[in-house]
């Protein structure tokens, strides 16, 4: 980047600017160097003049170890490494796939959140997951074998394994000592999936010229028709910066949208929510005086959007996942942000969440005649009634499918995530992730996406399950009651005790390897009353099931003593802590990361005095709801979403109050403001005239 030239250009300055460029020359500050283009961050070029950049990459967030979270950084082990040689070969066990048709085989019945998180749970989750963690994926192959002749298993599979490649080992790692894995993003809450963690990407995603420099580029977001860019939105796809391609988008890689994170067309839900807050940015940045410079103008907004994805996560995502955190006290160098390998690998693995489709329901005008048709052509169920309209979207049919984010349009899009609940997070994972994973079904078996007919549709099995338990064979993860034991729980001594359940024996007639175990023998609804087995309620309304079977029973069968539990299997089976969509191993695992990634974030909302400044100047407030920033960037009106997005309307739930709106005190999750006044204090004095020399290490302002 070009800031020192960019710093002495002559231009003409607002008396706002002038006034504040005198605050750099009158106050000295104590805060860590900002990031250059050489270590892949932002400008170094302070905004305003005065506060300093929060850098891409994460680099120099903490001032005394500035490659703590950074992105390229080793993942941060809570515990030690397991491997069946100490360094690098995984541990053996139960093949994963015979596992995942045992435990996590829902064979077909849904059972949603017993707290009604909606689906927004999973989305949002997936949306930070994308934010801070990427492994390294550019290590050895290493496929899952299948076994077509495992009595339990529906599928067929002519790739005759699922594909499987281990994580890249950390250099240095994996010869002599533990292997390590690397993360290759930043590990903090920084809205990289927005703007990317180097200077290139954010350079071809910001309007204007691309040549390496985002600098000189303007304020706002490339969104053409105010969706995201296309790899050929600039005419050679091939200088477009990487994008994850995978099922329908392998026909026509060239539509792939273009985001801050390479898997932002993994599925229609995470693509809308990159595109809803790209367009927040450029809502921001329309707020801002046009006698600001474009580079001010832009990171004012990025600023602000990085508050907002954090203000959301920690006052309404977290407190929807039954997440509760100590009362915040501050920044605290000492606390180390790195995203940990247990979390990554075990712990923030929820897939059993997703759910198996996508509803909307609007106005049918939204559509036309051959929309509808096209719509229907590719599996998306489409029933007109009158003036509305209700579209549902197979999940198979929503991965890389960034086409039906524009066709269905954004708003209602995002309404219906918001809608209705979310699967249960248990052991259970839908067989659209369990089994057929990305892949596009054979011809002729279009219409068969979900559901008993599933297997007639693929050939081939991506089993998301299996590969969570293989993941964490590859990352060295403790076993089960180790990871427990690492996080301060008490070890498990029977399968039973894991699962909370009166047995580990099968009832007569089933066993590990019949397809009866797996039966669904009871079903209740979210108040306890019964759910009668097969009636249209079965599909809709259940949030606890029985099986024929104990899932302690099936799991002593598969894996013996409990001393061999992987720890993912392990953490699945446990029941949830009362008030949680959590047993206390995921709990546990949650509490810890997120505390670090806001005890040791510089740069948390509720430690950043530039936050303040910019509501005090510019009247733009961070503290919004993720309602609001919907109804803010779509034509859905505030009124037409919940309060809060993350639990469905039907009854509420007395926990789960709706966090407070921008004119209420921050009081989420015990934390507090006030912890970095000075400097704001000492930018509204300059801008009186009266200035005086003040120090506060944990601002973010620069010399």
């Amino acid at each position: 980047m070009r800031a020192t030239a960019r710093l002495h250009k002559r231009r003409r300055r607002s008396p706002l600017i002038a006034a504040l460029g005198l605050l750099v020359i009158a106050t000295t500050i104590g805060a860590a160097g900002s990031a250059t283009a050489e270590d892949g961050g932002a400008s170094d070029a302070p905004i305003l003049g005065i506060w300093e950049v929060q850098s891409l990459s994460g680099v120099n967030n903490n001032p005394f170890n500035p490659n703590w979270g950074r992105a390229g950084g080793n993942y941060l082990r809570v515990t030690s490494s397991r491997y069946a040689d100490g360094r690098s070969t995984p541990v053996s066990g139960p093949n994963s796939r015979a596992i995942s048709n045992r435990t996590f085989n829902d064979v077909n019945q849904n059972v949603f959140s017993e707290r009604r998180v909606t689906q927004w749970g999973f989305t949002w989750g997936q949306f930070l997951d994308h934010t801070f963690g990427l492994r390294d994926e550019a290590g050895t192959t290493a496929n899952i074998p299948f076994n077509s002749s495992d009595p339990l298993e529906s599928f067929t599979n002519t790739l005759g394994s699922i594909p499987f490649v281990r994580s890249r080992a950390a250099p240095g790692t994996g010869v002599s000592n533990p292997r390590q894995q690397i993360n290759t993003v930043s590990s903090y809450i920084d809205a990289s999936a927005v703007y990317g963690d180097t200077d290139t990407r954010l350079d071809w995603l910001r309007e204007g010229t691309v040549d390496g420099n985002p600098d000189n580029n303007g304020s706002r977001l490339l969104l053409p028709n105010n969706y995201l860019p296309r790899r050929d939105s600039r005419g050679n796809a091939s200088t477009a910066p990487a994008m994850a391609i995978d099922g329908r988008l392998l026909a026509n890689p060239n539509r792939a949208m273009v985001a801050g994170d390479v898997r932002a067309n993994e599925n229609i839900a995470l693509t809308a929510t990159h595109t809803l807050f790209a367009r927040e940015h450029n809502r921001i940045v329309s707020r801002l005086p046009s006698s600001l410079s474009a580079q001010d103008r832009f990171q004012i907004a990025r600023a602000v959007v990085i508050a907002e994805v954090q203000y959301i996560t920690y006052t309404q995502f977290l407190p929807a996942m039954g997440v509760q955190l100590p009362t915040y006290r501050g920044y605290n160098p000492n606390v180390n942000a790195t995203l940990g390998n247990e979390f990554a690998t075990v712990g923030y693995r929820a897939h059993s969440q997703i759910h198996g489709e996508i509803e909307l329901e609007t106005e049918a005008a939204r559509y036309s005649a051959a929309t509808i048709a096209a719509l229907e052509a590719q599996g998306v169920e489409v029933e007109v009634d009158g003036a509305d309209a209700e579209v549902v979207v197979p999940l198979n049919v929503a991965f890389f499918n960034p086409d039906l984010v524009p066709t269905l349009q954004l708003g209602p899009l995002l309404k219906g995530i918001g809608s209705e609940s979310e699967y249960k997070n248990d052991e259970q994972i839908d067989n659209q992730l369990r089994s057929v994973l990305f892949q596009v079904p054979v011809p002729g078996n279009e219409g068969c996406l979900d559901g008993p007919t599933l297997p007639q549709c693929f050939r081939g099995v991506v089993d998301l399950g299996a590969i969570d338990v293989e993941r964490g064979r590859d990352h060295g993860m403790p076993s089960y009651n180790q990871l427990r034991q690492a996080y301060g729980l008490a070890p498990k001594s029977s399968f039973q005790a894991i699962t909370g359940e009166s047995s580990e024996s099968f009832p007569t007639g089933t066993g590990i390897n019949t397809r009866n175990s797996l039966d669904f023998t009871a079903l209740f609804d979210i108040n306890g009353n019964p759910i009668a087995l097969g009636s249209p309620e079965a599909e809709t309304s259940a949030t606890r099931a029985v099986r024929r079977s104990p899932l302690a029973a099936r799991l002593k069968a598969i894996y013996g003593s409990v001393a061999n539990v992987d720890a993912f299997v392990g953490m699945v089976a446990e029941p949830h802590v009362a008030g949680s969509e959590f047993g206390e191993l995921q709990l546990a695992i949650w509490k810890k990361q997120f505390q670090a990634l806001r005890d040791g974030d510089r740069f948390f909302y509720a430690n950043d005095p530039l936050q303040d400044f910019i509501r005090q100047n510019f009247g733009i407030d961070f503290r919004r709801t993720l309602a609001q920033v919907i109804a803010s960037n779509t034509d859905i009106p505030l009124a037409d979403l919940n309060a809060n997005v993350f639990v469905t309307p039907a009854g509420g739930i007395a926990a789960l109050a709706a966090p407070d709106t921008p004119s209420a005190p921050i009081e989420a999750s015990g934390m507090t403001r006030g912890r970095a006044t000075s400097a704001i204090g000492h930018a509204l004095a300059v801008l009186n005239g009266s200035a005086t020399r003040t120090a506060n290490r944990r601002g973010r302002r620069t010399r």
